[in-house]
């Protein structure tokens, strides 16, 4: 009973997943706990025959995404390797730690894959796509037993059939990533088209870097507009003014007309206002002639 609710409350967590927008590892975690338990129940209910693929059916919250599974014997592994979903595991491949069988879960995430996985400056032109080995003995456990996987050093081959890239953008601007366990994305180049290559389980995805956006344009664009509206600026307040520079004008020209009109004259190349120069009379303090025997000169 506490098992089906802690399910439901991580389906009820995954069904605001489209509120977080980068790689969330405790997110991946939960995500794939929910898929390995769907995964599960088909073999533990169908009687599944070994090497033999089979579709999960999921929830309506997880509408989108495609789980499959398959179980093997780590002798076939071995031998044959396993060519199942996107994935080819090559041969000489075993499970560590060692266990007699296994099961692989394959993981699509369609169009939700941008839900749970959004890498920055980057975007995501396939579906992720995924798987994880886990230990066969331990299916119907609550303790679930995840294994890794050693190739020898050969490479996993994974292929993308629903890729949306155009094929100047295959050539030219392709890349891997590979989502970790622990929150880690690994980038790296395509040498095949639509074909990435890993050592290792996980999560895996094309992407494509983002457009840097030249600011040049912009910078030439607010230059542009900062002056063109600091000419509307200086043309608006020139005829604001004017009006009243010319009142002030025409009063002065006015006080000029009824005013005492000043004779001008030049001194070097400067011209001045002169005066009309008026003499004061001479105006005597007495009517009496002097004694002329008085006189200095008699």
């Amino acid at each position: 009973m506490g098992n089906q609710r802690s399910i439901q409350f991580i389906w009820w967590l995954l069904s605001f997943s489209s509120l977080i927008h980068c790689f969330n590892s405790n997110l991946d975690e939960f995500l794939d706990g929910i898929l390995h338990d769907h995964a599960s129940r088909v073999l533990i209910h169908q009687r599944p025959h070994t090497g033999t693929l089979y579709n999960a059916s999921l929830p309506a919250n997880l509408a989108g995404i495609k789980v499959s599974v398959v179980g093997l014997r780590s002798t076939t592994l071995w031998r044959r390797g396993a060519n199942f979903s996107n994935f080819i595991i090559p041969p000489k491949t075993l499970p560590v730690p060692y266990v007699k069988r296994l099961v692989i879960v394959y993981h699509n995430l369609g169009n939700c894959s941008s839900l749970y996985y959004n890498l920055s400056g980057y975007t995501l032109k396939s579906p992720v796509v995924g798987f994880l080995v886990y230990n066969a003995s331990r299916l119907s456990s609550n303790n679930v037993s995840k294994l890794e996987l050693n190739t020898m050093g050969n490479p996993i081959s994974i292929q993308f059939k629903n890729s949306t890239l155009a094929a100047e953008q295959r050539i030219q601007r392709r890349k891997c990533a590979a989502f970790g366990a622990k929150g880690e994305v690994f980038i790296s180049e395509m040498s095949v088209p639509d074909v990435c290559y890993s050592t290792s389980q996980g999560h895996f995805s094309i992407v494509v870097p983002l457009k840097k956006q030249q600011m040049w344009p912009f910078w030439v664009i607010g230059f542009l507009a900062g002056f063109i509206g600091l000419i509307l600026v200086v043309l608006a307040g020139t005829m604001a003014i004017r009006p009243f520079v010319g009142k002030r004008t025409q009063e002065m020209e006015r006080e000029a007309d009824e005013g005492v009109g000043l004779q001008t004259y030049w001194i070097s190349s400067s011209k001045l206002p002169r005066a009309e120069v008026t003499r004061t009379q001479p105006i005597l303090e007495s009517t009496t002639l002097p004694n002329p025997k008085l006189s200095w000169y008699a």
